[in-house]
C-alpha cells in the first residue's frame, strides 16, 4: 500500500490540533501536484517542519483541487488551519517567493484527521532527506514505509475510533479501484461539507452540470437529497450548478429526470411572470456529467427529488 507523507508547518498544525473536525485542508502555495492519481482513501501522513522534523498526525486523502485563496476559505473557513481568511493569508506571505502575492492554492482535502500527543510523534522519519520540499511517497511493502505506517497505522485508528467514525457510514467518497495503488484501504473516508463541495466540483470538471457555465466563484455543489433529510455528503447525491439554478433546484422550480434532462417548472412563470432563459431548457439534457460513471448522479436520489420536491 501507497501512502503520502506530506511537510506543514507547525502553525497550521497546532491550531486545527485544538479542534475535533471531520476534514481539513492541507494547502500548499505550489499549485502543481505533490502526485498523481492517489486514490480517496490513501493514507495522508502530517510531519512537521523543522525544528520539530517529527510525523504528528495522519487522515485519508480524500481529493485535490486548485482554489483561489477567497474560494478555499469559503468552502472550509478554519479547516484551512487559520482563525480568518486574513491569518490566512499571513501564513501564505512568505511562500509567495518573488513576483506577484499567491492568487490560488492547492488544495489537499484530508477526511478523519487524527492529530497525535507529542509523545507519541516520530522523530526523523527513515528514509526522509532535508531537500524534501512537499512530501514523499512511501510503501508499505518497503522497509522505510513499513517502519512509518507501523507507527502511524494504530495510532491513526485509534483517534477514528474515538472520534465515532465507522466505515460503514453512508456517506462515502466513491474509490478508485485498490488494485492501482495496492492493498485495499483500511478505511473509507466519510466526506465533509468541504470535501464534498471539491469532490463534486472536480467530478463535473469545474462546469455547472445545466449550463456549462466555468466560472468558479458562481459555482455551488447542490445534494439531490437534502441533508437536512438524510442526503448524504455523496458524490452520486450531488449536482455543480450555477447559484441561481442551485437556489432553483432546491426550491423545486428545478429538478433533473432520471434519464438526465432538466425539468423547469411552471412556477416560475406562474409566480414571477418570467423565466424565460429557464425555460429554454426544459426537456434539455445536461451539458455536463461526470466522464466516470462511479459519480454520475444516482436515479433514485434523481427521482426522489422530481416526486418529493418539483413543483410540476
Amino acid at each position: 500500500m501507497k501512502f503520502w507523507v506530506g511537510t506543514t508547518d507547525s502553525r497550521w498544525f497546532e491550531f486545527l490540533a485544538q479542534r475535533h473536525l471531520d476534514e481539513v485542508n492541507f494547502w500548499q502555495p505550489s499549485v502543481r501536484p505533490a502526485f498523481e492519481n492517489a486514490p480517496s482513501g490513501m493514507p495522508f501522513v502530517f510531519k512537521v517542519k523543522r525544528p520539530h522534523n517529527h510525523i504528528a498526525g495522519a487522515g485519508y486523502f480524500v481529493a485535490r483541487s486548485v482554489l483561489p485563496i477567497e474560494l478555499a476559505w469559503e468552502i472550509f473557513g478554519q479547516k484551512n488551519g487559520a482563525a480568518s481568511l486574513a491569518e490566512l493569508r499571513e501564513l501564505l506571505g512568505p511562500l509567495a517567493g518573488r513576483g506577484a502575492p499567491l492568487t490560488q492554492i492547492s488544495c489537499q482535502v484530508i477526511a478523519n484527521p487524527v492529530f497525535f500527543e507529542e509523545r507519541d510523534w516520530l522523530s526523523d522519519p527513515p528514509g526522509w532527506s532535508s531537500n524534501i520540499v512537499r512530501g514523499k511517497m512511501y510503501r508499505t511493502e518497503e522497509p522505510d514505509g513499513a517502519t512509518i505506517w507501523a507507527h502511524v497505522q494504530p495510532l491513526l485508528a485509534h483517534g477514528i475510533e474515538v472520534q465515532g467514525l465507522s466505515s460503514n457510514s453512508s456517506a462515502l467518497v466513491a474509490n478508485d479501484p485498490p488494485a492501482r495503488y495496492g492493498d485495499p484501504i483500511l478505511v473509507r473516508p466519510r466526506l465533509g461539507q468541504g470535501s464534498f463541495r471539491v469532490v463534486v466540483t472536480e467530478a463535473y470538471r469545474r462546469k455547472c452540470a445545466i449550463t456549462g457555465e466555468s466560472t468558479l466563484m458562481a459555482l455551488e455543489a447542490a445534494h439531490i437529497v437534502p441533508y437536512a433529510e438524510a442526503g448524504a455528503h455523496d458524490v452520486r447525491n450531488g449536482l455543480l450548478l450555477r447559484a441561481d439554478f442551485h437556489r432553483l433546484f432546491d426550491a423545486g422550480l428545478v429538478s433533473v429526470a432520471p434519464d438526465l434532462t432538466i425539468r423547469v417548472s411552471p412556477r416560475i412563470h406562474e409566480a414571477w411572470f418570467n423565466g424565460k432563459a429557464y425555460y429554454r431548457m426544459d426537456g434539455q439534457p445536461l451539458t455536463v456529467t461526470p466522464t466516470r460513471p462511479e459519480f454520475r448522479p444516482d436515479p433514485d436520489r434523481l427521482q426522489w427529488h422530481l416526486k418529493n420536491k418539483f413543483q410540476s
